[in-house]
C-alpha cells in the first residue's frame, strides 16, 4: 500500500493539468483498494455545490452535470464535518441521497475523505463497493493521505485557472494567486523569472533566440559531461574494483541514449530553449526509472538527476542566465534573492512576486526601501510557466493576477492614479517638523542599503541614517569586498548626510541572507550562525569592515556603529574589545579620527532582558521589530504557511518594545525601532506613545509616517496606546488604529497599508 501511495503522489505531482490529476487518483485509487467505484467532487463556491469532477465506476457522463448543495447527500455530510465518513451500507445513512444520473443503484459500501487545504475544504474523495463493506483503518487512512495530496494540485489549478474552466465559472479574480503582502502598490508588466544555478526544477520555459545555436550549446554540454565522467573513471580505476567502475561507462551509456539527446533537441525544436528542454527530458526519464518494480533500478532516478544537473551546469555557462531587462520588468522566482532584485535596473522594476518570503523578508523590506510592489509567500506559483507573462501585482491585497482582462488593469490602472495623488499631496510635508500636534519632535531617520536610496531618502526629509544594512553590497557581489571598496561606500553615506547621524550595522549575514561565496547551511538558520555571531568567530571579516567604516568617518564624526543579533552582553564586550582595536590603529595614522557611538539591536528576546547591563556598554539601542517579532512568536517570517501567525502589532511584541522603551529611558540611553513597523503611520503612533525616542523606516513610508504624527498630540497617542492595551490580538489593534487614523481624516493611509 505504501508502494502504491509514493507511486500514485509522483503521478499527481507530474499532471500536467488539474483534470490529468483527477483521473489518475480515481483510476490508481480503484485499483489500489479494488473498489469498484472513485470519485472526486469538488466545490463551486459560486453555486454553494459540491461538483462531481472525476470518476472510474460511475456513468462518466455525470461528470461536470451532477451537483450536491453544500450539506446534501454523504458528500455533503463529509465536507461540512470535514471528516471521513465510512459506512458499510450508505442507504441506511439519514442523509443519504439516491442519484440517479450516476447509476448508483447497485452500491453500498462508501468512504468519503474530505480534501483539505488551508483549513478549507476544497472537495470530497470517495469510494464505493457494491457489496457491504466497512473499510479498514489502513484503507481509510490511504484515502486520507492520496486527499491531502489532491488538496496541494487543486489548490494550484485553482490558482492558474484550471478550475474556473472545469466548473465554467467567469469569474476570474476568484482564482487570483494569493499571498502575503510585502510592500503595497500596484504594479502592472511582465514577469521575468529569476533562479538559483544548476538547479532543474527552477528553471522556467523560455523560447530561444537561436535553436541551432541552443542544440549546438546542448551537445557541447553532453560532450563536456561525457569528458568529466572518463577522467572520474580513470582517477577511481586503482581505487575500486571493475564491478563499481562499471558504474562511469552505464552513467555514459545512459547520457548518450537516444531518448535523452534526441528528446532534449526535439524539445528545443519544439520551442523550448535547452536548459527548459533538458528539464524536461530529465523528468520523462526520472518519472520512468521511479515506476520501476526493481529497487535496484528505481535507485537509478538519483543518477538520471545528477547527469541532468551537471548538463545544466554547462548550459549555464555559456547562457546569459542573468539575461537583459526591461522597463515594467516584474521580477518572479521560487525565492527572490536581494542580489537578484540588484540586478535590475531602478528605474525598470516594478514589482516583486516570489514564491517564499513574508511582509518581514528582506527582499520585500529592498523593495519597500525602493517603493516596489511586492507579494510574498504566493502558494501554489507556477514559476516555470509565468516568464514573460504579463502580470497585475496587487501589493494591497497580496494578489497576482496573470494575464489580467481589461477590466483587471483599468482598475489598477486608477489604483496607481489615486496612489500618485496620495504621494503628490504628501509633498507638501517636505520641509515641516516631524512633530506631534502639541509640539513633541520625533526624529524620523531613513533605513537603507542602497546607495540610489541616498537622494529620495534626503529628498522627503529624512533626518538622518537609522539603519545602513552594510550586507547589501556583500550581496551583490561574488566576494567579499575589500576594505577600500568598503571605505568609498560608508564614506558616500556619510558624506550625503553628513552632519546627521549615520547608524551603520556591521555584517549581518545567516538566516535569509546568504552569500554565495561564503555558504551557511543549517537546518534552523534563524537559529543559527548569524549576525554578531559570525561576526566574532571571524574577527578577520569584521576588523576589516570597522576599519573601512573608522577610516570612512575621517573628518566627520556622524559615524554611529550598531551592532546586530547580539543576545549577551559577553558578545557585546567581545565585540568591542575589536572596535577599540581597529580604532587604536587607525589612530596612529589619523590623530583626528573620533571613536563612534557604539548601540545594540534588540531583537533577540535575550537582550529585552538585559538592556540595564548592556547600557552600562553601548551608547544606544535600537530595536529591530522584524526579528523580535518573528523571535517573540516563533514564527520564521519567510514560511508562506505560517505568515498569517507574524504580527507586529500582537500584543506581547508591543508590551516587549515598551518594556525596552521604559528601562532605557531609566538609564539614559535612547531608543529607537528600526523595524518595518517604524513605516506604519498607526504603529508609528504607538510607538511614539511608548516613549520611543526616533523612528526608523524606508524613505516610501516616511512622508506617511510625518502626516500621522502631526495630526495626533502625543496624548491622544496615549490614549490610543491606552485603548490598544485592552485588546488581544493584533488585528483588534490593527482595526483600532485603522479607524483612529479616518477619524483624523487619513484615510488615504489606511488604504494604502491596506
Amino acid at each position: 500500500m505504501l508502494d502504491t501511495l509514493r507511486r500514485t503522489i509522483q503521478e499527481v505531482n507530474r499532471a500536467p493539468d488539474l483534470q490529468r490529476a483527477l483521473s489518475i487518483i480515481v483510476t490508481r485509487v480503484k485499483q489500489a483498494m479494488a473498489v469498484d467505484v472513485c470519485s472526486v467532487y469538488l466545490v463551486d463556491a459560486d453555486h454553494g455545490q459540491q461538483v462531481l469532477m472525476a470518476t472510474d465506476g460511475y456513468n462518466t457522463q455525470a461528470v461536470g452535470k451532477v451537483r450536491l448543495g453544500f450539506g446534501e447527500g454523504l458528500v455533503g455530510v463529509v465536507a461540512r464535518r470535514a471528516e471521513p465518513l465510512n459506512l458499510d451500507n450508505a442507504s441506511d445513512h439519514p442523509a443519504y441521497v439516491f442519484t440517479s444520473e450516476i447509476g448508483e443503484d447497485p452500491f453500498h459500501g462508501f468512504l468519503g475523505v474530505p480534501i483539505i487545504q488551508h483549513r478549507q475544504v476544497l472537495g470530497v474523495l470517495v469510494v464505493r463497493q457494491r457489496e457491504r463493506r466497512r473499510f479498514a483503518e489502513q484503507e481509510e487512512t490511504f484515502l486520507f493521505t492520496l486527499a491531502a495530496q489532491l488538496a496541494g494540485a487543486i489548490s494550484h489549478a485553482g490558482a492558474s485557472g484550471d478550475i474556473a474552466r472545469l466548473l465554467q465559472s467567469s469569474d476570474e479574480s476568484r482564482y487570483a494567486l494569493k499571498g502575503v503582502s510585502g510592500t503595497p502598490g500596484a504594479a502592472l508588466g511582465r514577469a521575468r523569472v529569476v533562479f538559483p544555478a544548476a538547479d532543474l526544477d527552477a528553471i522556467p520555459d523560455h523560447v530561444p533566440d537561436d535553436v541551432e545555436m541552443e542544440i549546438a550549446d546542448f551537445r557541447a554540454a553532453v560532450e563536456a559531461v561525457e569528458q568529466d565522467m572518463r577522467r572520474m573513471s580513470q582517477r577511481m580505476a586503482d581505487s575500486l574494483p571493475a564491478e563499481d567502475i562499471a558504474l562511469f561507462d552505464a552513467l555514459i551509456l545512459m547520457l548518450r541514449s537516444e531518448n535523452l539527446v534526441e528528446g532534449t533537441i526535439a524539445g528545443i525544436r519544439a520551442g523550448n530553449w535547452a536548459p527548459g528542454a533538458l528539464r524536461n527530458t530529465i523528468s520523462e526519464h526520472v518519472t520512468a526509472f521511479e515506476d520501476m518494480e526493481d529497487p535496484y533500478l528505481r535507485e537509478r532516478a538519483s543518477d538520471v538527476r545528477d547527469l541532468g544537473r551537471r548538463i545544466l551546469e554547462y548550459l549555464q555557462s555559456v547562457h546569459d542566465v542573468s539575461r537583459s531587462y526591461e522597463p515594467d520588468t516584474i521580477l518572479v522566482g521560487e525565492e527572490v534573492s536581494a542580489s537578484q532584485l540588484a540586478e535590475v535596473p531602478v528605474g525598470y522594476l516594478a514589482g516583486v512576486v516570489s514564491a517564499r518570503g513574508s511582509s518581514a523578508s528582506h527582499v520585500a523590506i529592498l523593495a519597500r526601501a525602493l517603493g516596489i510592489p511586492a507579494v510574498m509567500g504566493v502558494d501554489d506559483l507556477p514559476v516555470g510557466r509565468l516568464d514573460g507573462q504579463q502580470l497585475v501585482v496587487d501589493g494591497y491585497q497580496a494578489r497576482l493576477f496573470v494575464r489580467p482582462s481589461r477590466a483587471v488593469r483599468e482598475e489598477f490602472q486608477r489604483l496607481q492614479r489615486e496612489e500618485a495623488q496620495l504621494s503628490q499631496e504628501l509633498e507638501g510635508l517636505i520641509g515641516l517638523p516631524a512633530e506631534t500636534l502639541d509640539g513633541v519632535r520625533v526624529p524620523l531617520y531613513a533605513n537603507t542599503g542602497l546607495l540610489s536610496d541616498i537622494t529620495p531618502s534626503l529628498r522627503c526629509g529624512a533626518e538622518g541614517v537609522g539603519l545602513y544594512r552594510t550586507e547589501v553590497p556583500f550581496l551583490i557581489r561574488d566576494r567579499f569586498p575589500g576594505e577600500e571598496e568598503q571605505r568609498r561606500t560608508y564614506r558616500q553615506v556619510l558624506e550625503a548626510f553628513d552632519p546627521a547621524p549615520v547608524t551603520v550595522r556591521t555584517l549581518d549575514i545567516g538566516g535569509d541572507k546568504r552569500l554565495s561565496y561564503f555558504p551557511v547551511e543549517e537546518d534552523n538558520p534563524f537559529l543559527g550562525w548569524r549576525g554578531i555571531r559570525i561576526a566574532l568567530d571571524h574577527p578577520e571579516i569584521f576588523l576589516t569592515q570597522v576599519r573601512a567604516m573608522l577610516r570612512a568617518s575621517s573628518g566627520l564624526g556622524n559615524l554611529r556603529l550598531l551592532l546586530p543579533m547580539v543576545s549577551s552582553v559577553g558578545e557585546i564586550d567581545s565585540a568591542l574589545g575589536l572596535i577599540r582595536r581597529a580604532y587604536e590603529e587607525l589612530l596612529e595614522e589619523d590623530e583626528g579620527l573620533v571613536f563612534p557611538q557604539v548601540g545594540v539591536m534588540i531583537e533577540v528576546p535575550s537582550a529585552a532582558y538585559q538592556v540595564r547591563a548592556m547600557a552600562q556598554r553601548v551608547d544606544f539601542f535600537s530595536i529591530g521589530s522584524n526579528d523580535l517579532t518573528q523571535y517573540l512568536l516563533a514564527v520564521d517570517r519567510n514560511n508562506a504557511r505560517v505568515a498569517g501567525l507574524y504580527d507586529a502589532l500582537h500584543p506581547s511584541v508591543l508590551r516587549a518594545i515598551r518594556q525596552v522603551a521604559r528601562k532605557a529611558q531609566e538609564v539614559g540611553r535612547p531608543v529607537s525601532v528600526c523595524g518595518e513597523m517604524a513605516g506604519d503611520p498607526g504603529a508609528a503612533l504607538l510607538l511614539v506613545a511608548m516613549g520611543i525616542d526616533s523612528l526608523s523606516m524606508s524613505a516610501a513610508s516616511l512622508l506617511r509616517v510625518k502626516w500621522a504624527l502631526r495630526s495626533f498630540s502625543l496624548q491622544q497617542a496615549r490614549e490610543l496606546l491606552d485603548e490598544a492595551w485592552e485588546l488581544e490580538d493584533g488585528e483588534a489593534i490593527r482595526a483600532l488604529l485603522h479607524s483612529s487614523l479616518e477619524a483624523a481624516g487619513l484615510g488615504g493611509l489606511v488604504r494604502a497599508g491596506r
